[in-house]
């Protein structure tokens, strides 16, 4: 569910128009919806909570790293689950207490280590045992113990798009796991660290939860074998990865159906479960609005070209994916045609030969579900301006992402002297 639909026969998030927002904003520009994301926070939280009296839910901050997104859920209660300093950095400075903070990532550098153990972020998620050793060394260093879990590769296909598949033995992610053991008999007795217990995140965009299901199977049959060997398992990080509905009429299993499932494997874990949801709380929550530039005649079908790019919006032209694409005021007419932006490449096409809006130079659209994976992805190739971004709340919104244009970046370059 989300909060945007017609009223009036125009798009409104919530109750402001999406008119209003590009007449004060301009175009390109997301916009985001904050009942949306409370909304999806509570219901996901609800949901996971079937699983146990002890969980914890850390959002994927790469979905969405905007300051106001993440404080909206930071006052839901979420935590953070980040992969960079920087996104250490935006979750507290969004308000999210460093003990919530999960640092996954198969890079993690040395600074962004002392980083967060001077932060005293809540776990890190060791992606290999040299890692470990390192956080242990540093830790101990400082006279500190690090919070740590390990996280391994099940060797699952998650029956996503390969680009966004993280759990097939083949991927970068995670340690085999069946070197799991091993590994911990090594780490665990390093005085800087506290291994206390695994992670597993096999993909994205989930579409069915039987993958879900043969990866947490796997990770029981690895706790009972690591406490039969003497180790003391806590935790167990259970990654996130639920798909969310792109198509009109499309299917996901909802949190409801996540939360029952993972009660039921892990029943007899006794342990604390954490979840990293992404794209399930925010990409609904956010559409991309853009104005039609031209509407040019094609061999086979017309061509929409609108104001917004692939700079803008990479997705489609990284994992061919779908974004519904509608007019702020439809006439109730559609045609078929292509939807392309302006960049000077092949792939900077959002739609091809589909049934849309009848729609005309001038008019307003949106592309649909455009919270997560989108704005976190923008850049300003061709010179173009970084997409400004819009939070909605009610009959009220602010801008919470200034555009940045081409000649602010331009004040960032210089020509050396040698060049004059």
């Amino acid at each position: 569910m989300n909060h945007f639909e017609l009223i009036g026969g125009e798009m409104h998030a919530e109750q402001v128009p999406l008119t209003s927002v590009a007449r004060a904003v301009g175009t390109p520009v997301y916009v985001y919806s904050t009942a949306t994301l409370q909304r999806h926070a509570r219901v996901y939280k609800a949901a996971v909570a079937l699983a146990g009296p002890r969980t914890h839910v850390a959002f994927a901050v790469k979905a969405n790293p905007n300051l106001a997104v993440l404080r909206v859920l930071a006052n839901e209660g979420f935590g953070a689950d980040v992969v960079s300093g920087g996104e250490m950095a935006r979750a507290m400075a969004a308000g999210i207490a460093a003990r919530d903070i999960v640092f996954s990532g198969v890079g993690k550098t040395r600074a962004e280590l002392a980083q967060g153990l001077d932060a005293g972020i809540g776990q890190f998620n060791l992606e290999l045992e040299e890692e470990g050793v390192v956080l242990a060394q540093m830790a101990a260093a400082r006279g500190l113990r690090a919070p740590a879990v390990l996280r391994v590769n099940p060797d699952v296909d998650a029956g996503t798009h390969d680009k966004i598949s993280t759990g097939k033995a083949e991927n970068k992610f995670g340690l085999p796991i069946d070197q799991a053991p091993a590994i911990f008999d090594r780490l665990a007795p390093l005085e800087g660290i506290n291994l206390r217990g695994i992670a597993v995140h096999i993909g994205s965009q989930l579409s069915s939860l039987a993958p879900l299901e043969a990866a947490y199977t796997r990770l029981g049959k690895l706790v009972a074998d690591l406490r039969a060997a003497g180790h003391l398992i806590t935790h167990v990080d259970l990654g996130g990865g639920l798909g969310v509905p792109y198509r009109a009429g499309e299917t996901i299993p909802n949190p409801e159906e996540l939360g029952a499932m993972v009660a039921r494997v892990t029943r007899d874990w006794d342990v604390e479960l954490q979840f990293e949801p992404g794209r399930a709380i925010v990409a609904n929550a956010g559409m991309l609005v853009t104005e039609v530039l031209w509407v040019k005649p094609g061999v086979t079908n017309p061509w929409v070209i609108v104001d917004a790019a692939m700079n803008d919006l990479p997705r489609v032209a990284l994992y061919d994916a779908h974004h519904e694409f509608s007019a702020v005021r439809p006439s109730g007419k559609t045609f078929t045609a292509n939807v392309a932006g302006p960049v000077c490449e092949s792939s900077d096409v959002f739609a091809k030969n589909r049934e849309i809006d009848l729609i005309e130079a001038g008019d307003l659209a949106v592309l649909h579900s455009a919270g997560a994976y989108c704005a976190t992805m923008a850049s300003m190739y061709n010179s173009r301006a970084l997409v400004p971004e819009v939070l909605v709340s009610g009959d009220r919104f602010e801008i919470v992402a200034r555009r940045v244009s081409a000649e602010a970046i331009m004040g960032e370059e210089q020509v050396p002297d040698w060049l004059e």
